[in-house]
């Protein structure tokens, strides 16, 4: 099975994409962007379900830092804010694709299915 790793400060979302998930994947949790650059270099994940707002360092900077390391992953952005202006640093910053929550499974499924193939 391929491996998503989900970066989510807040238990409760990070147990819906749990839920979603957990059947056609391995779940890999990082609570804040540090954990998720250190567990993409230790576990190696398929994709990163990557949300915006979190402690210690946010998911653009993570993703920025995985990018300038060489990780070409995908990583969707997860985020509260559904401007545009957030879509558009999200893509800046390295991410492929972008999802405003809350996060419906059937678009989620969609969306990763464009990237993996199970």
């Amino acid at each position: 099975m391929k491996k998503i790793l989900v970066a989510e400060d807040t238990e409760s979302n990070f147990l819906l994409l749990s839920i979603i998930l957990r059947k056609e994947y391995i779940v890999l949790r990082a609570h804040d962007g540090q954990e998720a650059i250190d567990l993409c270099n230790a576990e190696q994940p398929d994709m990163i379900l990557m949300d915006i707002k979190m402690p210690v360092m946010d998911g653009l900077e993570a993703t920025r830092r995985i990018r300038q390391a060489g990780g070409t992953l995908p990583i969707i952005a997860l985020t509260a804010n559904a401007y545009d202006s957030d879509r558009d640093k999200a893509f800046e910053a390295g991410c492929n694709d972008y999802m405003a929550k809350p996060i419906m499974a059937p678009a989620l499924r969609t969306m990763i299915g464009k990237y993996l193939e199970n």
